[in-house]
């Protein structure tokens, strides 16, 4: 039966008195197809194999093998990672390495090796995290929307970038899904195509709604948020395990604070001793690590602290320690070490309790301590007077800075007149955060504590006001890693880099504590002698029984051993991976036109919804990306399958059946075979039992390579050429120069040198330290990996491949561009990679020919073209030979700095002249036509 492609393509012919060119050679069929299903060069054996099989069903067998191989999803993954703006770098002026995101290019190479059906592979990208019970592969997959560039050049304004963020992953789901290019009514109306300013910010707010920071942190390699953390079985075990004992301590204590609080009470109200000493006759409060009345300023501008040695949090007892007690005096020695440091411009002024630190906003109070870990129990005690309304600003923190650092840490910041208290890997996804409902008072004094009970979750953060716990919402509750490092581990009062100061507010009486406070504490750092009170008056039993309680030896070695649980669990967490993936924010976003594209001006509000030239958006669907995603998926929209199978075309005829692949609007080249291209959309999308392939890639790419259309071959009689140079009528079979990664992963096939190991992070090969922004070469294997694991710099790709036209992957690029320039072959004929390959190749010819340098050259020129060269080929290649031999006779230095390039070894039991001849003719064989084209 006759292929139906032929069928359309032939009836077409005819119109120009053209019929399709015989098959190919079946050599070069074998070639063709090897290099578009796994984008290497077939081995010499499966030459051989191929050719002696007359078995009519030869070549279907071949694409199944093909389609089978592991290699086939490297080929086809790396088209896609050109659309996806793949990098392994976050772009712009620094752009800084970015090792997190090698695990989704992984994903792509399995999904095409697996075969999921593509409206999954484009589900699970576009809103994987969505799905009901979505499973880590499925959260992973939307790493796709976030490989976008990203900053974190200071001074750079974070809402910009945000935008820009967002702005890129609509054009970019308009390139790779819709083929239109909606970057051009991102500021305006689109001039050509039906699709307005407000259709694109429409798409804007389907990809707006995550917690998303608009730069990446500068001072720390926190992966920016939302991200999903990636951890093997055994890994995954032990954390589960973990938990589960964490559980169970959390009950255990509990039930022991509970037991021990009701004996207390008991002994209280029956006013009989109780059963152990808990230092009733001391008024001070457990843990206080220091305390800053900001009374006396001395000479050098610093401010003592009033405890006497920074207790020690390592051991926890109910005895009060002398190393806590507060002194009416200080040593020098403690002056120095553990006081507080201010510029003149922060004045001392009366303030509630003697004197306060005004703060001008700009200048910071900095002390020694508070250098607290996530499992860590602390509390912050001070007196604060907020002078107005604030927008932002920020009271105290412990981090380097905000943006910068992505304000890693812990802060007491003003949130739109709200106090609002947060532990901070990376803000704002990675975070425990609390803020206060009511709007803090401003003009007067207000008492504030500030606790963290060390679970790292929101419900163990507390914000008290005036001695009571207010109440409070949570802004996030995903604090997955440590809120250590990256600079600033001391706790700031009133300032920080880049960010909103306390201007013009008021701090007095800042005290810390290396626990977390009890109420009736609470109470005592806000009415001093409230502790006393109750202690001599036993009358308030509730709270004196929760305070003992909790400064029971018992439950103190309770709680200890809870936090060693979170240490430990804590430890295992940031072993895991990390990659940047979608996840919806609990508040969504309110999107707007913005005029002219600029960020800060915004106009009419949007909701999400598609373009009305488009099919409509369902109304059963929700708003948000999953419905756009299922919207798009429908077999019968009008553009997501003819786009995609336009470029499954392009990846095997070098053009699309519509050449400008990345716009299907009004401006398009117009298809020579507009019906070609519904065929295959349709068989496509539509079920099998329909007649369609059920988006099964596999067996669309079989369907147009079992056709004559892509069989025939390349070569075509003069007038056709001449009439036809582009082969828009597809009168003969494709034929264009082999991708950058072809070129270079052929050479180390063909040599033997690749390494054919799955996935893994970047590699650097010998041309990144040629790079724009030179890198260290890896080692071993490392060099000889297949180009789609080459470290991906987009200042600096690899020389070897941009010289080849590999694009950076700044945007989305679904068509490469393809020169032809001499750099190619000074490339070929210089590079370390080639030149190590060709030496290795000549050293394996000319052992499998016993060092006869004629007929391991033909050897070579068969391994390399996967045909025999004829006479006049054989007589060129043996005067090549004879040339070089004698050049390396009469310079043997030359012959040692051949060989000597690359890491790999060199031979010791061959004719050192020999493999040098070898391998110069080689190396020109490197450049060669058939080694570079497809044909």
């Amino acid at each position: 039966a006759s292929h139906p492609i032929d069928d359309i393509v032939s009836r077409h012919l005819s119109k120009h008195g053209l019929q399709l060119q015989q098959k190919a050679s079946r050599t070069t069929l074998l070639r063709r197809a090897t290099f578009d299903l796994t984008g290497l060069p077939p081995t010499a054996t499966e030459v051989e194999s191929f050719q002696a099989n007359s078995s009519p069903d030869a070549y279907r067998k071949l694409l199944d093998r093909l389609l089978q191989s592991p290699r086939y999803g490297e080929r086809m993954a790396s088209d896609w990672l050109d659309i996806a703006r793949y990098s392994d770098s976050y772009g712009f002026q620094r752009d800084t390495p970015r090792p997190t995101m090698w695990p989704w290019r992984d994903w792509v190479i399995k999904s095409f090796n697996d075969n999921i059906p593509w409206n999954n592979f484009v589900l699970w990208q576009l809103a994987g995290d969505l799905l009901p019970d979505a499973t880590q592969e499925q959260m992973l997959a939307t790493a796709f929307n976030r490989l976008h560039q990203q900053e974190n050049e200071g001074g750079s304004v974070a809402e910009e970038y945000r935008v820009r963020y967002v702005n890129d992953r609509v054009t970019t789901f308009g390139t790779a899904f819709l083929g239109l290019t909606l970057e051009c009514c991102r500021c305006h109306d689109h001039k050509f195509d039906p699709l307005s300013q407000k259709d694109f910010y429409s798409l804007f707010a389907f990809f707006d709604d995550i917690d998303e920071a608009g730069l990446y942190s500068f001072f720390t390699q926190a992966t920016p948020t939302p991200k999903l953390q990636l951890t093997d079985s055994t890994l995954q075990k032990q954390i589960d395990r973990l938990t589960q004992e964490i559980q169970k301590k959390h009950q255990s204590l509990k039930k022991l604070k509970k037991e021990v609080r009701e004996k207390i009470y008991l002994s209280l109200s029956d006013d009989t001793p109780l059963s152990r000493n808990y230092g009733l006759n001391h008024d001070t409060i457990h843990g206080e690590i220091a305390h800053y009345s900001f009374d006396n300023r001395l000479e050098n501008g610093r401010f003592p602290s009033l405890i006497y040695k920074i207790a020690s949090t390592e051991t926890n007892s109910s005895e009060p320690k002398q190393t806590e007690q507060k002194k009416d005096s200080t040593t020098t020695n403690h002056q120095q070490k553990y006081a507080a440091q201010s510029p003149a411009d922060n004045a001392v002024v009366d303030g509630h309790t003697g004197q306060a630190i005004h703060l001008t906003g700009d200048h910071p109070v900095t002390t020694p301590v508070g250098n607290f870990s996530r499992s860590d129990p602390f509390s912050i005690s001070c007196w604060i007077k907020i002078p107005s309304s604030f927008n932002r600003a920020v009271i105290f923190h412990r981090s380097k800075a905000w943006t910068d650092a992505g304000s890693r840490g812990y802060e007491l910041i003003i949130d739109q007149d709200h106090l609002r208290w947060s532990l901070i890997h990376f803000w704002p996804g990675d975070a425990a955060s609390i803020r206060m409902i009511e709007k803090a008072p401003t003009n007067k004094w207000v008492h504030v504590v500030v606790c963290s009970n060390g679970t790292g979750l929101a419900n163990g953060l507390s914000i008290s006001l005036d001695g009571h716990q207010v109440k409070t919402e949570v802004v996030q509750d995903n604090l997955t890693r440590t809120i250590l490092g990256g600079g600033g581990d001391t706790i700031t009062i009133g300032e920080r880099m880049r960010d909103h100061g306390f201007k013009n507010g008021f701090v007095d009486e800042f005290r810390v504590f290396a626990r977390a406070l009890s109420p009736l504490e609470i109470q005592e750092c806000c009415e001093p002698g409230t502790l006393a009170n109750a202690i001599q008056s036993k009358t308030n039993f509730d709270a004196l029984s929760d305070y003992l309680a909790d400064i029971d030896i018992d439950v103190l070695t309770h709680r200890k051993q809870l936090q060693n649980l979170y240490k430990d669990r804590n430890k295992l967490l940031e072993k895991s991976a990390e990659i940047m993936v979608m996840r919806e924010s609990l508040q969504p976003k309110q999107a707007y036109v913005l005029t002219r594209g600029e960020y800060g001006k915004r106009a009419e509000p949007v909701e999400p919804t598609t373009p009305k030239i488009l099919p409509s958006f369902p109304s059963a669907f929700p708003r948000n990306r999953l419905g756009l995603a299922r919207w798009l998926l429908d077999p019968d929209h009008p553009l997501l399958a003819r786009v995609t199978v336009n470029r499954f075309w392009q990846a095997l005829f070098g053009e699309g059946l519509v050449r400008s692949a990345e716009d299907f609007g009004s401006q398009a080249m117009q298809p020579e075979y507009p019906e070609l291209l519904d065929l295959l959309a349709w068989k496509f999308s539509h079920p099998k039992d329909q007649g369609g392939f059920s988006w099964d890639v596999k067996s669309l790419l079989r369907f147009i390579m079992t056709s004559d259309t892509y069989q025939q071959r390349s070569l075509a009689a003069g007038k056709t050429m001449a009439h036809d140079p582009e082969n828009s009528w597809l009168a003969r079979g494709p034929r264009h120069r082999l991708p950058a990664e072809m070129i270079r992963d052929s050479a180390l096939s063909v040599s033997g040198l690749l390494d054919e190991t799955l996935g893994g992070p970047p590699v650097r090969p010998y041309d990144i330290a040629e790079s724009f922004k030179p890198e260290k070469i890896g080692s071993g294997t490392a060099l000889y990996r297949r180009s789609i694991y080459t470290y991906w710099r987009r200042s600096g790709p690899a020389p070897v491949l941009e010289t080849f036209d590999v694009p950076n992957r700044v945007v989305c690029t679904v068509k490469r561009d393809t020169t032809n320039t001499p750099l190619h072959a000074l490339v070929l004929l210089n590079g370390t990679q080639f030149v190590e390959a060709s030496r290795v190749l000549a050293e394996n010819v000319l052992r499998l020919n016993s060092n006869d340098l004629s007929s391991a050259i033909k050897q070579a020129f068969y391994v390399l073209t996967s045909r025999h060269p004829d006479k006049d080929e054989q007589r060129i290649l043996i005067q090549m030979v004879e040339d070089q031999h004698s050049w390396y006779e009469m310079h043997p230095e030359n012959t040692q700095e051949l060989l000597c390039v690359g890491e790999k070894s060199k031979s010791t039991d061959l004719n050192e002249t020999d493999v040098a001849t070898l391998a110069t003719v080689i190396n020109g064989l490197f450049a060669h036509d058939e080694s570079v084209m497809k044909r």
